[in-house]
């Protein structure tokens, strides 16, 4: 697994050519079984007898980051029923017209960003914008205080990328993030805003339909999710940009390309290598392998969206690209629930940034840049410009 993250492309090239499902070590250092051919991947994505539910592995079949209850009760540990009725009570949230409502309040932060940095001549990008922006466009939607956003982005820096040689630090950050949302969600309770939190804890507290745990599991996911993924997919768009010169004209000329542009950066070096892991409820056929119920089966999103079976050349960047159906944000049920938002902040992101800096370009060579060390996430460490 270790080589997926150094070379992706070419270590998913030869798995998907070898076969269509694999026996490798998981990142916990169990055996998994990873899918990489896209018609499987996107069938497994939406089969109900993949499991989410932890309680549907088997014993000592998986080895994940233990969570709090309060913290471990979210969608992305849950199946229907429990996910449906969670879900629908937050899916109200991104609709498209509050996405829209959205759009005028992210561009004026995107400016503000940008003018800070503008007069330095260089900066990294990833922490003076990609990183800030989607933080401060959920910490509104939830209605986290200014005065309380500083500590998040360590935390779920420590949480994607753990030091297995310091647990300690990991399991600090889980429990300051507990504090931090457990404090947040009292002050809400008796002092209600115009957010979402707000309106999750009302329908926790009037209407009964959330469990304390579910409520404070449902705000870390959006918080958590919501920031870092989106995070990922601006820097590995504007890195795709500034190595690929002729699709960085090409938006530059035609901006009404955008929209395109960001579902083929998702495509392209999406944020989320892997979905969520699953555990079959019953014996599965996969492909032609039979993977028995209870263990652990990853899907390869990256690996999908690069099956040349679905896209034509799909290790080159096209802007213009016809084919979609990219699995880079899910399919199913489990479908991002962020997935508006976080293409609309894509969107503007890149396009305040092209226009500020006209001339953006890479401050290190290309081949000097590093990635996080996992596959839990496909993010940079630094992304260094100068204009």
């Amino acid at each position: 697994m270790k080589a997926l993250i150094a070379d992706p492309c070419g270590g998913y090239t030869q798995l998907r050519a070898d076969a269509p499902v694999h026996r490798v070590v998981g990142p916990d250092g169990l055996p998994v079984w990873l899918v990489t051919r896209y018609p499987d991947v996107r069938q497994a994505l939406a089969d109900p007898r993949l499991a989410l539910d932890k309680a549907h592995a088997a014993p000592g079949n998986y080895r994940g980051f233990a969570l709090p209850p309060a913290l471990d009760a979210n969608l992305l540990n849950m199946d229907p029923p429990d996910h449906t009725r969670i879900r629908r009570l937050v899916v109200q949230a991104f609709t498209p017209r509050r996405i829209s409502a959205l759009r005028g309040p992210i561009e004026r932060v995107a400016e503000q960003l940008l003018d800070t940095v503008a007069p330095l001549g260089r900066a990294d990008l990833l922490a003076a914008y990609a990183a800030p922006l989607p933080i401060t466009v959920i910490c509104d939607l939830l209605g986290v205080p200014e005065d309380d956003r500083h500590d998040f982005r360590a935390w779920t820096d420590t949480l994607i990328t753990p030091d297995p040689s310091r647990p300690e630090q990991a399991r600090a950050a889980v429990k300051a993030m507990l504090g931090f949302f457990t404090g947040l969600i009292d002050r809400k309770r008796t002092e209600p805003g115009d957010d979402l939190l707000s309106d999750l804890i009302a329908v926790r507290d009037e209407q009964d339909r959330l469990s304390e745990d579910e409520l404070t599991s449902l705000a870390f996911l959006i918080l958590f999710a919501g920031y870092e993924n989106t995070v990922h997919l601006i820097a590995n768009a504007v890195l795709a940009l500034l190595t690929h010169p002729e699709q960085l004209a090409a938006l530059r000329d035609e901006p009404e390309l955008i929209a395109g542009a960001v579902e083929e950066f998702a495509r392209f070096d999406g944020p989320a290598p892997l979905a969520i892991r699953r555990f079959p409820r019953e014996d599965v056929t996969i492909g032609d392998v039979t993977v028995p119920a209870g263990e652990t089966v990853l899907l390869a999103l990256a690996s999908a969206n690069w099956d040349p079976e679905q896209f034509t050349d799909p290790d080159r960047l096209d802007l213009r690209r016809r084919e979609s159906g990219h699995l880079a944000l899910g399919h199913g049920i489990h479908y991002c629930l962020g997935a508006p938002l976080a293409r609309m902040e894509t969107a503007v992101a890149l396009t305040v940034l092209l226009r500020r800096f006209p001339d953006l370009a890479l401050d290190v060579p290309a081949e000097q840049l590093r990635h996080r060390p996992t596959l839990r996430a496909r993010g940079l460490l630094e992304l260094p410009v100068r204009y």
